[in-house]
């Protein structure tokens, strides 16, 4: 008799139909007479396929090769008693589920019980009779490959769940940004000014927008084309993104070459030293602008307004006011920036 010899097909793989079930057993015993009377008990049957190791120090390096769907462990072999294999197969991950049954000499209560408190899953006194071991193999087998059916189920829905929650994700990131900076587009700004203008109004607490547009734009696109002219607003949008540093912030594209930061319960000095922060920022980049009145290089003005939301003034109501502010900027000879009160 070979110690073991390879399975026909791996049981409860991912995908394996039910009705290529078959038993596979590993007996582990170091009496080779026990391993050939197994064997003997189980040639019969078709659906009951068996492997043999001798050696307790390999036990749980043969389960882990041969992945059978029960496990019979003698309990009395010398070097590694039977429950220390039952705790190992316990402790490693790829046999930990896998059903035990204890075979013993002795029909004792408290040798069953400290079988099973070691994590065995059965009790058979050796040698059972034919009938019952087949019994007591099939429906371990059967319990173990469900668990497995269940498990891969339960991992293939778990996977669809996350690739549909990631599909959904970037379809709700694609339809609320901007496809040239990345920043939230226009619709998405108007939603997020109404709901925050709505928890202003409740809590009575300041709302801040800049509006910020890239100077003598057309001209900049006159004279390098609109390829470089698309750079300049990626450039633009990545020094406002950078300046948005709390989780409720938000820098939008408001259309064209213009720009918007919501800031949420921020005073006016704050918006004002941020808004020349960014102003700031953008003219280091130090980008060549021949066709500008202003400066050789591109540069943005910026309307800011503060406001604390009265009942019945809409949202757009800011927008107005920071436009106001946009406008003077640039009346005034652009690359500045300046607050405006409602």
């Amino acid at each position: 008799m070979k110690p073991e010899h390879p399975a026909p097909s791996a049981p409860g793989a991912p995908g394996a139909p039910m009705q290529e079930y078959v038993a596979m057993v590993l007996l582990v015993d170091d009496q080779a007479m026990v391993g050939e009377a197994v064997r003997r008990a189980l040639s019969t049957e078709p659906d009951i396929d068996f492997h043999y190791c001798a050696n307790p120090d390999d036990a749980v390096a043969v389960a882990e090769r041969t992945k059978p769907t029960v496990i019979l462990q003698d309990l009395v072999m010398p070097g590694i008693d039977g429950l220390t294999l039952v705790r190992r197969y316990r402790d490693n991950g790829a046999t930990r589920d896998i059903p035990i049954i204890v075979l013993s000499t002795k029909e004792e209560a408290a040798t069953k019980s400290a079988a099973f408190a070691a994590g065995a899953n059965d009790y058979l006194v050796k040698l059972p009779d034919s009938i019952e071991l087949i019994a007591r193999i099939r429906y371990h087998s059967r319990s173990y490959l469900n668990l497995l059916q269940r498990d891969e189920a339960y991992r293939a829905l778990r996977q669809s769940q996350q690739q549909l929650l990631e599909t959904n994700l970037e379809l709700q990131r694609l339809t609320n940004s901007d496809g040239l900076t990345g920043l939230s587009n226009r619709r998405y700004f108007d939603e997020y000014l109404g709901a925050e203008w709505r928890r202003a109004q409740r809590e009575q607490t300041q709302l801040a927008l800049l509006m910020i547009d890239v100077d003598s734009f057309k001209a900049y696109n006159d004279t390098y084309g609109h390829v470089a002219g698309d750079e300049v607003l990626r450039r633009v949008a990545t020094v406002i993104r950078d300046n948005c540093t709390r989780a409720t912030d938000l820098p939008a594209r408001f259309g064209g070459e213009e720009f918007s930061m919501v800031l949420p319960g921020t005073s006016p000095g704050g918006v004002r030293l941020l808004a020349e922060k960014v102003r700031r920022a953008v003219e280091a980049q130090r980008i060549l602008h021949s066709g500008s009145p202003t400066s050789d290089c591109v540069t943005v003005s910026i309307g800011g307004a503060v406001l604390v939301p009265q009942a019945g003034e809409p949202a757009n109501r800011l927008v107005e006011v920071a436009d106001a502010g946009l406008y003077r900027a640039k009346r005034n000879g652009r690359n500045q920036v300046v607050m405006s009160l409602p």
